[in-house]
């Protein structure tokens, strides 16, 4: 005859469902860190295969080395754990070596809107030398207007796919990495409009100004973001150029 016996303890129903909620909490939580990462490291991995990491002609980093410290002092540095770099809605901490109130808005043309046909994007207002991007795109430091001679930088804002929505200026870029070479871009200028190519997309970092450069030998257009989606780590950079007038058939 056993000296002992044991006896498996049964759990009681109200042991057994705080165990059962205790895995889906855990399964639950992996899920959302998976959720907003994914579209970070998914970036990451494309923009390295697909996406070029560096001008042909950058700024030299000792033309820029004194107002990038003079910078990092008011706004903060571009580390990823800076908390600085609070509301980056506001243009002017994009490119903080390159402000647009260096010079005066010489331009009469207030806004005007623009149009992406692969990004569902229509008739978006663009404001010349605005600030706020929560309000509009930006056309940012302005010296020429779509369809004349020179570079028009249009900023827009971005955030994590899943909460995309076109119609909404703080996620209206979230997609403009997905735009390739041939894409079309039409701007409208009051009655006129314009049409432009994608030719070139590649990443910088915000002390790489030379994006932001006129040019004299056609009309561009450089459409800018903060990549990857939901950081401002770094920009993407999508240039276009004039492919069609309001006067062409």
């Amino acid at each position: 005859m056993a000296l002992y016996s044991y006896v498996k303890e049964q759990y009681s129903q109200k042991r057994k469902i705080i165990q059962y909620s205790s895995y889906a909490s855990l399964t639950l939580g992996c899920l959302l860190l998976f959720w907003s990462f994914y579209p970070v490291i998914s970036f990451e991995i494309y923009s390295r295969i697909f996406i070029s990491q560096q001008l042909n002609s950058p700024v030299p980093r000792s033309q820029i080395a004194s107002s990038l410290e003079q910078a990092s002092s008011v706004l903060g540095s571009y580390n990823t754990y800076s908390n600085n770099l609070r509301d980056i809605t506001q243009v002017s901490l994009w490119f903080p070596t390159k402000p647009q109130t260096d010079k005066p808005i010489n331009i009469n043309v207030k806004e005007y809107t623009l149009s992406i046909p692969k990004l569902n994007i229509k008739d978006a207002r663009v404001l010349v030398g605005g600030e706020d991007l929560k309000k509009s795109l930006v056309h940012y430091l302005p010296e020429s207007l779509p369809g004349e001679y020179g570079n028009v930088a249009i900023f827009g804002h971005s955030t994590l796919p899943q909460l995309y929505d076109p119609k909404n200026y703080t996620t209206i870029f979230t997609y403009l990495p997905s735009m390739e070479k041939g894409d079309k871009v039409y701007v409208k200028v009051g009655e006129d409009e314009f049409e432009y190519e994608t030719f070139d997309i590649f990443v910088v970092d915000p002390d790489e100004i030379s994006v932001l450069e006129q040019t004299t030998d056609a009309s561009y257009l450089t459409l800018i973001t903060c990549v990857p989606p939901g950081t401002y780590w770094k920009r993407l950079v999508v240039r276009a150029k004039l492919t069609k007038l309001p006067s062409d058939p």
